[in-house]
């Protein structure tokens, strides 16, 4: 077979029962309640190895638990962030496979990576540990034939070897080396809004992002995103396609567009060419701002080596816990949902006032303020996407003349009182609230998630109500109004400034749901444009 890449090595093929017995552990991912294997001790096996022996890095490394369904190009899709994998070894029987990286830097660098992200493939959590084994041998057998296959072509991508062609790999693998570098993606199930950001911290994870274009095609939300080269998008396509971005959605589905190249005019929250800052923004809308990227924006925990995310803002932290659960490298969330609010001022603070105001950044459950420490409240939001959201917003910012540190709080639920228990109206239970903003999925209130600032958005305003009904009701709540300004073609909605970001807050927590009259209620939020 002239022409396969010459770093896989080829030799006699190990049993399998030879490599399982043979591997250490990574000591988080055994599990007590693993799936036995036939003889029904490999988990209490693997932890007696762990603690008796010392575990040694090894350029291959085990992979178990694997779905039945699992394709190979999914198993090496897991390696190719740390570095390149030359060899395979797929153990279907037993639901396991084993590979092989170029380097024992890069197979360390993916298992410490692994032991703090547990992985999915096709929804199944995997574990991943080092192999005693040194190097992975493999035969020509045609049970590892696939296995071969997709690993070949996954090289000749990166070695930019057009004579795979000849090789005697399918023609589907022979082609992959000549690939554009621009992606077509499609965004299905749509949740949460996937903004341009959001998809420059998922991409570049396999390369350097050129130029995105965002769009809405045939009611689906679509983007092509160009790479530097064809062969880191061949490396995206591989890992993220059919992966979801949040938990259960927001579902990647990936091909090549026929384009090579993308012509980018705007830089702004619809498109951007990372090569030119210099780009106008178009249509009068302000240039993207980095904290823009803090309404969905992504920020990844830090990795080492290929994984460290560009820099983004620490605001940005609010999706990285979003996805409860995804396949790729980087993309690991805390599952609380309740957040510890301290630094509140006692005499002031409400269940209601806190409802209202974490209501901005997700549908809040629960409020609990605590009975002997009432500078501290439990805030219980609907998931752990609303709870980073408003964490990453919310802490440091000022309310009641003081400045709440917001962080996750080690309960998992806020507790309502017993029966008979005193309480004094301290503890709330808001999960049938009419008054949350997120429960319609895909609600256009997702799109319009802005950290606070002075300038505050209101609608919902009935046809009777003047500018200045407004500014005298705004200055009612201790706040100085400094601009207004009804929109041009809708004069339902508006834009008031207030004083300060502390008044906006007040502001908002006193006058969201305000009875205007004619059976219309205000509706208030942080804007993120200016009067």
């Amino acid at each position: 077979m002239d022409g396969i890449v010459q770093d896989i090595t080829v030799g006699t093929k190990r049993g399998s029962d030879e490599l399982l017995s043979a591997c250490a552990t990574n000591g988080p991912f055994i599990m007590s309640n693993s799936a036995p294997s036939a003889n029904g001790n490999d988990s209490k096996k693997f932890k007696a190895e762990n603690r008796t022996s010392g575990i040694l890095p090894s350029r291959v490394i085990h992979i178990r638990k694997l779905p039945n369904d699992v394709t190979e190009a999914e198993v090496i899709s897991l390696g190719l962030p740390f570095g390149k994998v030359t060899n395979l070894l797929m153990l279907k029987g037993k639901n396991q496979a084993f590979i092989e990286m170029n380097t024992e830097e890069a197979a360390n660098t993916m298992v410490s990576y692994y032991s703090t992200v547990t992985p999915y493939l096709r929804s199944h959590p995997i574990y991943i540990q080092y192999s005693n084994h040194k190097e992975l041998k493999t035969d020509n057998s045609p049970n590892q034939a696939r296995a071969q296959a997709a690993l070949q072509a996954v090289n000749a991508v990166q070695t930019a070897n057009m004579a795979i062609a000849g090789s005697g790999v399918s023609d589907s693998a022979a082609g992959l080396a000549g690939q554009s570098p621009v992606l077509r993606i499609i965004v299905e199930n749509l949740f949460y809004p996937v903004t341009l950001d959001v998809l420059h911290q998922i991409f570049s994870k396999f390369g350097t992002v050129m130029k995105i274009i965002t769009f809405t095609k045939n009611n689906q939300f679509q983007a092509l995103l160009q790479y530097a080269d064809g062969s880191s998008a061949q490396h995206a396509k591989l890992a993220l396609d059919g992966q979801n971005i949040y938990n259960a959605c927001c579902t990647l589905r990936i091909d090549f567009s026929k384009l090579t190249s993308l012509n980018v005019k705007y830089n702004n929250d619809k498109s951007r060419d990372y090569t030119r800052p210099d780009l106008p923004s178009g249509d009068n809308q302000p240039t993207l701002d980095q904290t823009m990227a803090a309404a969905f924006g992504l920020s990844v925990p830090g990795v080492h080596g290929a994984l460290a995310p560009l820099g983004m803002p620490s605001a940005a932290a609010a999706a990285a816990a979003a996805a409860s659960r995804i396949g790729i490298p980087g993309f690991a969330s805390a599952a609380n949902a309740v957040l510890l609010v301290s630094n509140l001022n006692p005499e002031r603070v409400t269940p209601q006032c806190l409802f209202i105001l974490f209501g901005v950044y997700g549908d809040v459950q629960r409020v609990k303020i605590l009975f002997n420490k009432k500078e501290n409240a439990l805030v219980q939001m609907f998931d752990c996407t609303q709870a980073q959201l408003a964490m990453s917003h919310l802490n440091g910012q000022r309310l009641h003349g003081k400045a709440m540190r917001v962080t996750m709080s080690k309960h998992q639920t806020v507790q309502l009182p017993r029966e008979g228990q005193e309480d004094q109206g301290l503890t709330k239970d808001y999960s049938s609230s009419p008054l949350h903003r997120f429960k319609k999925p895909g609600s256009k209130n997702f799109q319009n998630i802005f950290p606070p600032s002075a300038t505050l958005h209101l609608s919902n305003i009935p046809p009777s109500i003047t500018e200045d009904d407004l500014k005298l009701l705004f200055s009612s709540t201790t706040g100085m109004v400094k601009a207004f300004k009804f929109f041009q073609k809708d004069r339902k909605m508006a834009l008031i400034q207030m004083g300060s970001v502390e008044e906006a807050i007040q502001a908002l927590i006193d006058l969201h749901n305000h009875d205007l009259g004619e059976n219309h209620h205000l509706r208030v939020s942080f804007s993120k444009s200016t009067i």
